[in-house]
């Protein structure tokens, strides 16, 4: 492995994902590899095939010979281009969650979807009653509702 092209391409991986504001985990998402692999691009301790190097180039909006060095990277208080895609404008936990839910079984999602009305619910009752204070009832639901699913009698 051509151990000074792996770092020219990690840099430039890297400087153009901060850029637009992502996690490695979003980076990985986009390109389609794992999020280990990802880290290791970056690091210089791996180098993408010709496929996932196409990828990079088009999900993080960065020219192939910026990639291998043969360009400086952009300046980052240029504006991004018209066709790159913007930066996301949720916090990284959100993104995080999405990344989840999305592999996730459909008994799981409607677990979490009880538990989102539920805990809605307490919002609004404890809107209505004394602030700080959660509605036992509605908790008590969203307790119940959960030890049911599958995942919290395997926890048992």
């Amino acid at each position: 492995m051509n151990r000074e092209l792996a770092k020219s391409i990690g840099g430039a991986a890297r400087t153009a994902r901060k850029a637009l504001q992502l996690t490695q985990e979003d980076a990985a998402e986009r390109i389609n590899v794992s999020v280990e692999f990802y880290a290791r691009i970056e690091r210089g301790t791996s180098l993408p095939s010709i496929a996932t190097f196409a990828r990079i180039v088009s999900a993080l909006g960065v020219s192939a010979d910026t990639l291998l060095g043969r360009e400086p990277a952009p300046a980052p208080a240029v504006p991004a281009s018209s066709w790159m895609i913007p930066p996301p404008s949720d916090s990284p936990e959100i993104r995080r969650l999405l990344r989840r839910l999305r592999k996730a079984r459909a008994s799981t999602l409607r677990l979490v979807s009880m538990l989102t009305k539920e805990l809605e619910r307490a919002d609004a009752s404890n809107e209505e009653k004394v602030p700080g204070m959660v509605a036992e009832t509605s908790m008590e639901s969203a307790e119940s509702t959960a030890m049911d699913h599958p995942a919290a009698a395997a926890a048992k």
